[in-house]
């Protein structure tokens, strides 16, 4: 739930929190897993993917982290488009204090971000997983 965990520091750490709470969740983690090629040719990865090892519903989860202002936000819009893309759904889980307001709404608006402190409660909805 929100406010119950600590906040990540940088992208390694985000991405190891939101597998970490997968597993917590009793969901199967898998790691960069490649999945076709994007646009320009370049191979395409998942962050992680999650599994209900009984209903085989996936999930997988782009983690965007920004510690200061800079240009990894603008990035944004190519990466939900590039979810859309996916055979599976898909999000973005965002952290840190660089993201601009107006990027935070925005992710938040497409339906396609989560930001990391409401990501606990958005995978038990998903999933259909109790409390």
């Amino acid at each position: 739930m929100p406010g119950t965990r600590r906040e990540p520091e940088n992208a390694r750490e985000l991405e190891d929190l939101c597998a970490a709470l997968g597993e917590r969740l009793g969901l199967e983690v898998r790691r960069q897993l490649l999945v076709g090629r994007r646009i320009w040719g370049a191979r395409r990865r998942i962050d992680l993917v999650l599994t209900d090892r009984e209903s085989r519903r996936a999930l997988g989860i782009e983690c965007k982290f920004q510690g200061s202002k800079g240009t990894a936000e603008e990035k944004i819009p190519a990466t939900i488009q590039d979810i859309a893309a996916w055979p599976i759904d898909g999000l973005i889980c965002f952290a840190g204090p660089g993201f601009t307001e107006h990027i935070r709404y925005y992710m938040l608006s497409t339906g396609k971000g989560v930001d990391y402190a409401d990501l606990e409660a958005w995978l038990r909805l998903y999933f259909l997983i109790g409390e």
